[in-house]
């Protein structure tokens, strides 16, 4: 049988789970703002039974609390750092792809359009009259704004491109930051929950830190509890496959810059990513994700466009060739002067580089100078400089302003070379490229009637690096090709600068200095069809059509993603998000069932005064 004050314990459990209740409850509305909250319910029960020697059997022994416990779905969590990884993807690339567009505009901006069509009007004022030197003065001048145009351009994507290479070091910082935060975390929650309790805010405060990891790289959170009868659990945060955090242990990431470039116009100094326990990490994976997916691939995205064949090699050669390329053209050659070339997945670093070109097939055979001998035989072996990379990045666009300006250049100095200038000496490059060290110009091709005619080999060109480099005296002129040419560095004749009559407009001045022929030709180059998708308008139309595109896609994949996180943060909410009116109504319930509970106590008093002070012998 029951105690005579088993009504007073009944109430005082009311008591003490309802103050549970309204405690929650507060607690609730008080972090109804709080980032990554989780509303929070008090779980309970009827206790357990009192057998009692009466007809009723059991006698009901008020309620137990059985804990406070989290309203979070896990489905919903996997859910949002999946669609958070492509969300950190997407709109990082939306942002630089804007940059990129920001440089390229034709329509608010005098650009490329303008700048060409000025030129170009320039030289039918020159056909008019040319030996007028206000016309000439006029035409250098416009032909330098277009040299500055593509300088101007370049530096641009060089800083995007440092941008990039810095906000991945800032990425890496972060992706070992949140990491140990997540495992000292872990290390709090175990120390509290194995001794029974449960540490629902640290758990948010985790749960936080992964959401803000989810958008940076791909990653996997899996928790399992270890043994029984206790409740630590092992917590591991895979990072693309690789563990990044183990219970309260954790690994870390680190940037090294590269030694060797990949891309001829790339930046010094770019990052890439190891582990720092030598694990390895592989920064090209197609599933890595997130915001520093978006960022290596703006960096270093070239569309798949990379140098790359086969060779036969020989153990102890410090020379390779290589011959069947995919690049037969100097106009697309953006290979760094010195780097690094793979050969059957192992790397040598090559000090310079000379490529024969047939006349016959017009097929390029390369002659690398090898640092280190290869060290063992190959046949068939793969070769390349650089790798695929599926996305149109800084390389990318990079590459095709060198096309331009090489082909472009080629054309006109190819036909001013044949004309001769108010002096009458032969025509000489208008368009050039500066060498970076010591600041001379690169003279493309033989001047005529100088000795160096006969000796000058118009189908061999090399890096001038390594043991191909030579020292050119000041007196004579730095022979170079038009490999050397790059956005950066495409410049106008300085000698033209200071003497605008040694412009050639015609190829003789026999008949006199209002002779224009070669005029007319230089003004044809307008309308030549010089690339695949036409003239030199068209190219670069279609570049910055090609930039727009991109650009569009981009924004519009990030603003899809951004709806779709929305409604699963929505749907997230649904389930774990606090609900102040719902609250609000919790508060009043507790409230009441507090009352009644403490009304209970009070009666029950009543009743054991009446037993005690009244029922006298």
């Amino acid at each position: 049988m029951g105690s005579t004050f088993f009504g007073l314990n009944i109430g005082q459990t009311g008591l003490y789970a309802y103050q549970a209740a309204l405690d929650t409850t507060a607690h609730n509305i008080a972090n109804t703002e709080t980032p990554g909250y989780t509303r929070q319910v008090m779980g309970q029960q009827a206790g357990k039974a009192l057998r009692v020697n009466s007809t009723y059997g059991m006698a009901g022994t008020g309620v137990t609390v059985l804990g406070v416990n989290q309203l979070r779905e896990l489905y919903y969590d996997e859910k949002f750092w999946k669609n958070s990884t492509s969300y950190g993807e997407y709109n990082t690339k939306a942002y630089y792809m804007n940059e990129i567009q920001n440089y390229f505009n034709e329509v608010s901006l005098e650009g490329f359009t303008t700048t060409y069509n000025s030129f170009n009007s320039c030289l039918q004022e020159l056909s008019k009259n040319p030996a007028n030197l206000t016309v000439r003065t006029q035409l250098i001048n416009y032909a330098q704004s277009f040299t500055e145009y593509f300088n101007s351009v370049s530096q641009n994507l060089k800083s995007i491109q440092e941008e990039c290479n810095f906000d991945i070091r800032n990425k890496v910082d972060q992706i070992n930051s949140l990491a140990k935060q997540i495992a000292t975390a872990t290390k709090q929650i175990n120390t509290i929950e194995v001794n029974g309790g449960t540490a629902n805010d640290l758990r948010d405060q985790r749960a936080l830190l992964v959401d803000e990891l989810s958008e940076i790289a791909n990653i996997t959170v899996t928790e399992q509890v270890i043994g029984q009868g206790v409740s630590l659990t092992s917590y591991v945060v895979k990072l693309n496959g690789s563990t990044l955090v183990d219970g309260s242990d954790f690994n870390t990431l680190e940037v090294r810059p590269r030694e060797q470039k990949i891309n001829q116009t790339d930046i010094d100094g770019i990052y890439d990513i190891y582990w720092t326990n030598g694990q390895h990490f592989n920064q090209r994976s197609s599933t890595l994700g997130g915001t520093l997916q978006a960022l290596l691939e703006v960096r270093d995205g070239n569309n798949q466009f990379y140098l790359h064949g086969r060779a036969d090699t020989t153990a102890g050669d410090s020379t390779l060739r290589l011959s069947g390329t995919n690049i037969n053209s100097i106009e697309k050659l953006n290979i760094p002067q010195q780097g690094i070339i793979t050969i059957d997945n192992i790397d040598y670093k090559y000090l310079g580089f000379q490529v024969t070109i047939d006349e016959v097939t017009n097929e390029y055979t390369y002659e690398f100078e090898l640092e280190k001998d290869i060290i063992r035989d190959s046949v068939d072996a793969e070769v390349r400089i650089g790798e695929s990379i599926d996305y149109k990045g800084i390389p990318y666009y990079m590459n095709q302003m060198n096309e331009f300006i090489r082909t472009f250049a080629m054309t006109f100095n190819g036909i001013h070379r044949e004309g001769v200038n108010l002096e009458g000496e032969k025509g000489t490059d208008v368009f050039t490229a500066m060498n970076k060290v010591n600041g001379r110009y690169y003279t493309f091709g033989p001047i005529e009637g100088s000795p160096d005619e006969m000796y000058y080999d118009k189908n061999v060109f090399n890096s001038r690096t390594g043991s191909y480099f030579e020292t050119t005296p000041d007196s004579e002129p730095m022979y170079g090709s038009y490999y050397l040419m790059t956005a950066e560095n495409f410049m106008i004749n300085s000698d033209m600068i200071l003497d605008p009559n040694l412009f050639a407009a015609s190829t003789d001045v026999v008949n006199g200095s209002e002779n224009n022929d070669l005029t007319f030709r230089l003004i044809n180059i307008k309308e030549s069809k010089l690339f695949k998708q036409g003239t030199a308008e068209a190219f670069f139309q279609s570049l910055v059509a090609e930039v727009g595109i991109d650009t569009l896609k981009a924004n519009n994949f990030s603003d899809n993603q951004t709806n779709i996180l929305n409604i699963i943060q929505n749907q997230r909410l649904s389930v774990s998000g606090v609900d102040i009116d719902e609250e609000a109504m919790n508060l009043v319930r507790y409230q009441n069932a507090y009352n009644l509970s403490a009304k209970v106590i009070s009666v029950m008093d009543e009743i054991y005064d009446k037993l005690i002070n009244y029922m006298g012998v």
